[in-house]
């Protein structure tokens, strides 16, 4: 209908803005190299952000190394931490190549001194000193060898699910979340919808970690990521001739010459270091394969310039209110859906004569504990946050949107956003869908 019209239109106008400020961006790249002089390298964020904060004894501090965010959406979560206390967001200048394995060493203590970028069978392999640093074991290492038992690190979500045991001689920790990479590289069409679940997260993370006395929170990324939802047939770039390793398919490593469509410079001019000597990449917002929707591990804004978020925990306050109960029907008891969109009752009871309006998220749970569902933006739910603010009494309608490839039978919880605990007893049902 007429919003797809919209959505194209818009989507088409900001691809050609876009291509006009990556051509000036490149050109600036060819001039001036990467990364940008006097501004902060994502190679320098531990040892100018975190390790300062570790020389303070009895200091507790998280560092949150989030997979794939680009600047803009980290500028979006600031916005919803800032209740937790102090924020600041300033820009980094990733290193290049833009991919996971080279991104995340680059954060690691003394990354701008010691990261390298080797060959190793016509592959990229990072090298910390004379570490490999292949996987996420070997780059927890580095951190563990340093501070020892004051380290300790874990996945987003077990430390927001999980409750589990942080000892008190942690006093850096590490928390670590792919969920929106992988989202992105399985299915970048719906990938934008699942941001808010990660962001979530974070922020129920930043309430547990003031919860166990952590006063810092340090958010950084590996890198951003391009989404090209204006897709054309010729959005591809050739090769240029030489001896390349691809990777990513947005950079090239090795030797060559450049070309109309390829910008080749020296490795150092670009930041690599290692046994590579040269760097091509396409001179336009395009990769080297073609129908490529989502793509990083190249050099553009939105792949290399990200964001890094300092958070000073503001202490707890103390209040008198306590929390609604949350009662949820649906049809009158029944326990089938028949549409993917389900309209679920929230009824809010006070438990008490204190009760106040309270924050709260409405999601579906598989038997496996994974979300099949959440709340539809719009009406009651904040389209960013999918929170819902309920007072004393209320009774509304929540539209529940359960993922298209999900059948079988889930529970619905209302659940507090911070503490991801349940706010009353959780409504099953099933899918009974006829097509």
């Amino acid at each position: 209908g007429a919003s797809i019209e919209v959505i194209s239109q818009t989507r088409s106008t900001y691809r050609k803005l876009i291509d006009k400020v990556h051509g000036i961006f490149v050109r600036h790249i060819e001039k001036s190299g990467w990364p940008i002089s006097g501004r902060l390298s994502n190679a320098d964020v531990f040892d100018k952000l975190v390790a300062p904060k570790l020389l303070e004894s009895g200091r507790r501090v998280a560092y949150l190394l989030i997979d794939a965010m680009r600047y803009e959406l980290g500028v979006e979560l600031a916005k919803h931490l800032n209740e937790a206390g102090q924020i600041d967001v300033q820009m980094a200048c990733a290193q290049m190549p833009t991919v996971t394995p080279v991104g995340m060493a680059t954060l690691l203590p003394g990354a701008g001194q010691n990261l390298k970028i080797m060959n190793k069978d016509n592959q990229l392999l990072v090298v910390f000193g004379d570490q490999p640093l292949a996987t996420v074991a070997q780059r927890m290492d580095v951190l563990r060898k340093k501070y020892g038992q004051r380290f300790a690190e874990m996945e987003l979500v077990r430390f927001v699910r999980d409750h589990p045991k942080i000892e008190n001689t942690v006093e850096l920790l590490v928390i670590r979340s792919n969920d929106m990479d992988n989202d992105f590289e399985a299915n970048p069409e719906a990938a934008p919808g699942l941001i808010s679940r990660t962001f979530q997260k974070i922020r129920s993370a930043i309430y547990k970690l003031r919860d166990l006395g952590f006063q810092d929170v340090i958010i950084a990324t590996d890198h951003g990521f391009f989404l090209n939802t204006a897709i054309e047939p010729g959005d591809v770039c050739a090769k240029p001739s030489g001896k390349w390793i691809n990777v990513h398919e947005r950079t090239l490593l090795g030797d060559g010459v450049g070309d109309t469509s390829n910008l080749v410079l020296p490795s150092e001019m670009l930041g690599i270091r290692g046994e590579f000597s040269q760097v091509a990449i396409p001179r336009a917002l395009v990769a080297y394969r073609a129908g490529q929707w989502y793509f990083h591990g190249g050099l553009s804004l939105q792949e290399a310039i990200v964001p890094v978020i300092a958070v000073k925990i503001r202490a707890a306050e103390i209040g008198i209110g306590s929390k609604l109960s949350v009662m949820l029907n649906y049809k009158r008891g029944s326990k089938k859906i028949t549409t993917r969109l389900p309209v679920i009752e929230v009824e809010a009871g006070a438990s008490d004569l204190f009760a106040q309006e309270t924050e709260l998220l409405i999601e579906a749970y598989d038997v496996k504990g994974h979300v099949v569902g959440e709340a539809k933006p719009g009406g009651p739910v904040n389209p960013a946050t999918r929170i819902i603010m309920l007072k004393p009494g209320d009774t509304i309608p929540i539209t529940l949107k359960m993922d298209m490839d999900f059948e079988g039978k889930f529970v619905v919880k209302a659940l507090d956003p911070i503490t991801q605990t349940a706010m009353g007893k959780p409504l099953e049902l099933e899918t009974d869908y006829t097509v």
